[in-house]
């Protein structure tokens, strides 16, 4: 009974409304204009906080479908999945598709957010589908592609979402639609590299950075493969070119490079050349890497008065920690004061996020190519900082 009451409360309200905003919008039309969108988004707020989900359903089921309608009935379906009821989102998408009356202009729009629907609720085949009946649509067929390729970057199935892009690519020029094509590739590559296809990784790395010349995922991963065939001495130039495609990534390169160079070749020949990066794009991780060469080239004191000399200007709780166990060794002791500073400042540099994307804030101790919050490809990087680089 409460529940008839409010629908019947409800259609008055609406209905009232709709003669208000009809009538009322011709009298004041030469003073001022009412944006249709900003007048439904109101009377939706108005609903949704006065009526029960209930009743709003039982509402849309008996509402007519129109040109004045269409909007109201997507509004309220989108609110449903918005709260995570996507039960009744497909519900509602679903019975307005049915409809007879429904205008073909609108079937692309309520489509859409039909696979939205799906989507939320996990049925990502059924989404999948409608997707790819939207591909050719002039309205929707570049929303419906972009929400493909995320399904399937969901899925992990990079091949599909490579040939989506590859799709969408093939009628217009977008920058970022290149960065994201060159970063499925190289997962693409990564899988090759796993099943140890290297002539295929090789060629996927090419396509990639023909995408995308400043793709660091790809030249990471070249580097990979050329250690694996022991060409080290290239691998470590690969390193130095990350700086010249972005230097944000610059740590990742250094830590890349002193571990070649320790395992694979001489750290002490590095100096001039890590002095000469360092001087261009300071960071934390370079001013460790030419500490550690300065040392095994010229000894532990040339290492520490540089050291110190760097801390002054440029700060960091790594380079700190680095000073107190250089100057314990090169004393010959480790005073208890030494021991506690450098206990405690691994504790605060353990539990610090190591990384950030620029783009929604998300942060972490791990390097995630695409980030987890908003699925932005090259966005997390190293944080730059007292505490980090």
């Amino acid at each position: 009974m409460d529940i008839v009451f409010q629908w019947l409360l409800l259609t008055a309200a609406v209905a009232a409304g709709w003669f208000m905003g009809r009538f009322g919008r011709s009298s004041r039309r030469n003073s001022r204009s009412v944006s249709d969108e900003a007048s439904v988004r109101d009377r939706l707020q108005f609903l949704f906080t006065n009526y029960s989900d209930q009743a709003v359903e039982n509402f849309v089921q008996s509402l007519a479908v129109n040109a004045e309608t269409v909007a109201l009935h997507l509004s309220i379906g989108s609110h449903f999945r918005n709260k995570g009821e996507t039960d009744r989102a497909i519900v509602i998408h679903q019975n307005l598709l049915a409809r007879p009356e429904l205008s073909t202009r609108y079937q692309p729009q309520v489509t859409f957010e039909l696979s939205l629907d799906y989507t939320a609720a996990g049925l990502l085949d059924r989404s999948e589908a409608l997707l790819h009946q939207l591909m050719g649509d002039r309205d929707y067929g570049r929303k419906a592609a972009d929400q493909l390729i995320e399904l399937y970057q969901q899925e992990r199935e990079w091949g599909k979402a490579g040939q989506v892009a590859k799709t969408l690519r093939a009628n217009r020029v977008d920058p970022e639609l290149d960065k994201k094509l060159a970063y499925i590739t190289c997962e693409l590559a990564d899988q090759a590299v796993a099943d140890d296809d290297r002539w295929t990784a090789n060629k996927l790395i090419k396509e990639a950075l023909e995408y995308d010349r400043s793709c660091i995922r790809a030249t990471f991963i070249q580097i990979k493969l050329l250690v694996r065939q022991g060409s080290y001495k290239e691998a470590s130039q690969q390193c130095i070119r990350v700086f010249d495609q972005n230097t944000d990534f610059g740590p990742e390169a250094i830590d890349r490079l002193m571990k070649l160079e320790r395992e694979h070749g001489d750290v002490r020949r590095l100096v001039r050349k890590l002095r000469k990066l360092y001087d261009s794009w300071p960071s934390t991780s370079l001013l460790l890497a030419v500490v550690e060469s300065v040392e095994k080239a010229d000894g532990r004191a040339g290492a520490i008065d540089l050291l110190r000399h760097e801390l002054e200007i440029r700060p960091s709780v790594r380079g700190l920690l680095r000073l107190v166990e250089l100057a314990g060794y090169e004393k010959g002791m480790t005073t208890d004061e030494g021991r506690l500073v450098s206990r405690i400042g691994h504790l605060i540099l353990a539990n610090r996020p190591i990384y950030r994307c620029v783009s929604c804030g998300f942060s972490g101790q791990q390097l995630h190519w695409l980030c987890p919050s908003c699925k932005t490809w090259e966005s997390v990087r190293p944080i730059q900082g007292v505490e980090a680089e």
